[in-house]
């Protein structure tokens, strides 16, 4: 088995994910994965610590990219529309790899009550981040955490409807993030 080829990170998620679909989440094991990527275990250990990690690969990476979005917003910007800005960013990074793997990952998550805390924990995460960059621009904390929670909620929905779209197409997911912001904008306008 090849020790340092390039994507191993990568295919490792991948081979996870086709795992925890095919017999499940709990009957997997590091071996199975490493194995099924053709790489070792000590490999999946130097970009995981277990096989959980490997559902929240680039977690830190799209929490940095919505920050950075949100930070570099035009100074006018609204709390929205900074978060607008860093939906774009976060989208932007996402290739087809990324929606390639969404449908998998649902599947993966549904059928595990530890995957679906994992993926909780994520949201939260997710949202302290964009909260935490609003904050830094000056927007009142209530007002950022609603911001933020609003962008993980575009950022899940536009995700979700990109990867289920027909994958012939070039679409972006900003696209689809944006919409769905949109969409939820005009949302918390008729709640009175």
């Amino acid at each position: 088995m090849a020790r340092w080829e390039p994507g191993a990170r990568e295919r490792l998620v991948l081979a996870a994910v086709d795992l925890f679909t095919e017999q499940g989440y709990d009957a997997t094991t590091v071996a199975q994965i490493a194995q099924r990527a053709g790489l070792t275990r000590s490999t999946f250990f130097r970009h995981f610590a277990d096989k959980r990690e490997v559902l929240v690969a680039g977690q830190e990476t799209l929490s940095r990219l919505l920050a950075e979005g949100i930070a570099q917003a035009p100074a006018g910007a609204s709390p929205l529309e900074a978060v607008a800005a860093g939906l774009q960013r976060a989208s932007n990074a996402m290739g087809p790899l990324n929606r390639e793997l969404g449908p998998r990952l649902k599947a993966a998550v549904a059928a595990n009550a530890e995957l679906q805390e994992r993926d909780a924990l994520k949201s939260i995460s997710l949202a302290a981040a964009m909260t935490t960059a609003l904050v830094a621009r000056g927007v009142p904390d209530p007002t950022a955490q609603l911001a933020g929670e609003l962008g993980v909620l575009a950022f899940k929905r536009g995700f979700a409807q990109w990867a289920e779209a027909d994958h012939g197409t070039e679409d972006q997911l900003a696209r689809y993030t944006l919409a769905a912001l949109d969409e939820l904008r005009a949302a918390t306008a008729t709640l009175g």
